[in-house]
Formats: C-alpha cells, structure tokens, sequence
C-alpha cells in the first residue's frame, strides 16, 4: 500500500515523457482538399487591378499600355520553385488519369518522340501560309461532326491561305486523315498531328507541371482532365510557334489578319464599362509573348483541378488584372462582340425564327451587328448542340455565310421549317 503512490507517480511519468516524444516528432503533412466543382466568383472590383488604361474606340474596349519590352530571356526557361522539405502524400491517380493521359497521346512511350516536331516545322516550312491557325480534339474522330468541321471550314472561308494544325491523338489517324480529306482535296493546307506534350511543354512551367502529373503528384480533381490539359496546350502551342487558336465551337466570321496580341472579354460590368470576365476560346499572340509566359506560369503555380474555369476563362482574367498596367506588356483586350457577341445564357436565341414582325426586326438589326462588328461566334455547344435552328434565325444565315461545303454544314444544323 506505501509502494501505490510512487507508483502512480512513476506512471504518471512515462506517461508524460510518450506525450513529450509525440509533440517533438510529430510532422504534419498536407493534403488535398477535395470540394465539388464549382465555379469561381470573380467580381468585377477584384479585376480592376492598377487602372492605367487606354480608352480605344468603343467605351467597352481597351488596350494596356505599350511599354518598355520585359526582362526576359529568348527562351524563358523556367526557374524551378522552392520546394517544401516535408514530403506530403502523394495524391490519388485513378484509372481515368492514366487513360486519359494514354488517349491524348501524353503517355512516356518513345515511340512518337520527334514526330511532331518535325511534323509541325516541315508542314509550316513548306506551306508558307498565314496565319497559323490551332485547334485541338481530345475526343474520338468518330465524335467530329459537322458542327466541327464547319468550324473548320469557316477558317478557310476567312483566310484561304491559312495553315491549321489540329493537335489531336485520334485524328492522327486513317480515320482522321479521312475525315479531313475533303479540305486536302480542295487545296487547304491542314494536319492532324499526335501531341507531343514533352516537346510543347519544354522549358516552361508546364514542363513541371506536367512531369508532376504523369508521376501522380498533382491531383487532376473532378473536372475534366482532358478539358484541363487542353485549356494549358493552346497556350504552350502559342507561345513555342506563334498563332491563333480556336475552340471547335466558334464559327470564323471575317478576316484575323489585322489582329495581334488580342484577348476578348466575354462580359462587361454595366456600370463601370469594364470587362469583368475574359475567355480563351480565341486566343491570337506572337510567339514567345510574355502575357502567355504568365498565363503557363499561373496555370501550372495554381492548378485546381475541382473548380470548372479555374485554370481557363478565370485563369486569363486573373493574370491579365494583375499584369494591367505594368511594364513591359502589350496586348489589346477586345470587347464581347469580337468573339462573344451572344453569351451562353442566350445563345439559344440566335437559333430561333422569327416569331412575329418586332421579332424579325430584332433579328435582322441583330444579324447586322454581328457581320459588322464581330470576327467570330462562339456557339457555346454544350448550350447549344441538341438546339434546332428554325428558318429564318441568325445561325441559318451565319452557317451560309462560313460554309464551304454547304450542303453538309447546313444539314448539321437540322434546319427545322
């Protein structure tokens, strides 16, 4: 009975020197939060940034200021970032990732190595064409349907001596090459060529970023990789070669060849009549343009892979609010009706005949406005692809206005009378 309290008290001692031991060795190692996805809410004073700009001809439209070129080198290699000591988790990589990865052609097989590179500069060489167009197709060749190519065709319609180089792993193939045939066989000067994302990727932040991903250390989240990856190769193929992209949704309605280093808003805040969104469903820039460096850099540092716009339309309008103002860019932000005279939320209406003689004014006035002043449409497909188009709407006389082979483009549309 004397020994219980010393050994209470020895007990009581160990105890507390296990609790010491745990504190001190204890290390805690980060994760990834999982949410939903969702968009995020980028509001119009969070975009204002440092307000030097230039008023050009509407009051929705405008331009940074021309200034000093940045202190960059000509090949922009990256600086690795410092890397945290503490080794974290390595997230999960499901199967979707690597067959994702495997269906766009970014496995770490060395069988395609070099091809596209001598692909793309060869097709370039001896085309002497301009301007160079991008496009990309992650899905199946059998999934390109008229409405795409129509897109295709509107490119050509608009710029006869174009290249277009559609970056595409199913394309590449016989089916693909027949697919496209018809372009060949009138004289158009096109490709479909298998990604090399090593190669594209090379000495930009992409290149780690991606190098990441094939190991399994980035999460890829809920939203689409394929729609991911596809948002970072546009800007890489711009800033190695120089061009315009375009989504396979936008119909190219008038000649490019006046506009450089451009971005268009998708939306205008009404009462301060600035642009509180961009999109990068059209991109147009010089190679090696430093706005593009930011746009990889911002990617790669910020990648969220479970919020939709993220690392796309929320990205361009994050880097060019932040770069607005400084030194050493120049580039020119056009307004919606360059590239989005209609929003998603509307686009339905360009598909709809009219209804009675106010409406078919409206329609009318409308179509004039587009032809004026916009240099494409964005059809938005995911609102737009199960819509008919009725007789007499907006889209009947823009398909007609873009199409080369007619008959085909037009019946995509199912023209309901």
């Amino acid at each position: 009975m004397f020994l219980l309290p010393t050994s209470l008290f020895a007990l009581s001692l160990l105890l507390l020197l296990a609790f010491n031991g745990f504190s001190v060795f204890y290390i805690y190692l980060p994760g990834y939060l999982k949410s939903s996805p969702e968009p995020i809410k980028l509001l119009p004073e969070n975009l204002s940034g440092e307000k030097t700009v230039t008023k050009l001809v509407s009051s929705v439209m405008y331009a940074v200021k021309e200034e000093n070129p940045p202190d960059v080198s000509k090949t922009h290699l990256v600086q690795k970032p410092n890397v945290s000591m503490v080794p974290s988790p390595r997230p999960k990589q499901g199967r979707s990732t690597q067959q994702t990865l495997r269906t766009l052609g970014g496995g770490s097989g060395t069988k395609r190595k070099g091809v596209f590179a001598t692909k793309v500069e060869s097709f370039f060489q001896n085309s002497k064409c301009k301007p160079r167009f991008f496009m990309t197709w992650i899905s199946s060749a059998e999934s390109l349907s008229d409405r795409e190519l129509l897109a295709i065709e509107s490119v050509f319609k608009s710029h006869p001596k174009a290249c277009l180089v559609i970056v595409s792993n199913s394309l590449d193939s016989k089916k693909g090459n027949s697919v496209l045939k018809p372009f060949l066989d009138l004289g158009f000067k096109l490709i479909a060529v298998h990604p090399d994302f090593d190669y594209i990727f090379n000495n930009t932040y992409a290149e780690t970023w991606f190098n990441r991903l094939k190991k399994g250390n980035v999460d890829p989240g809920e939203v689409s990789l394929g729609q991911n990856l596809s948002n970072l190769l546009r800007l890489a193929l711009l800033y190695k070669y120089g061009g315009v992209y375009i989504d396979t949704d936008v119909l190219v309605l008038k000649s490019f060849t006046r506009l450089r280093n451009v971005i268009s808003a998708q939306s205008i805040d009404p009462g301060t009549k600035n642009w509180s969104r961009l999109n990068n469903a059209v991109l147009i820039f010089d190679a090696n343009h430093p706005l593009l460096f930011k746009f990889i850099q911002e990617f790669a540092l910020t990648f969220d892979g479970n919020r939709w716009g993220h690392n796309g339309p929320y990205l361009v309008s994050r880097v060019v609010a932040r770069v607005t103002g400084r030194p050493g860019f120049n580039f020119t932000v056009l307004p919606p009706s360059a590239f989005y005279p209609v929003d998603w939320t509307r686009i339905q209406s360009l598909f709809q005949g009219p209804k009675n003689a106010s409406h078919s004014n409206w329609l009318k006035v409308k179509l004039k406005q587009i032809r004026m002043q916009s240099y494409a449409i964005h059809l938005w497909n995911r609102q737009s692809k199960n819509v008919e188009v009725q007789q007499g709407s907006i889209i009947q006389h823009i398909v007609s206005d873009c199409c080369i082979f007619c008959n085909s483009s037009e019946s995509s549309f199912k023209v309901k009378k």
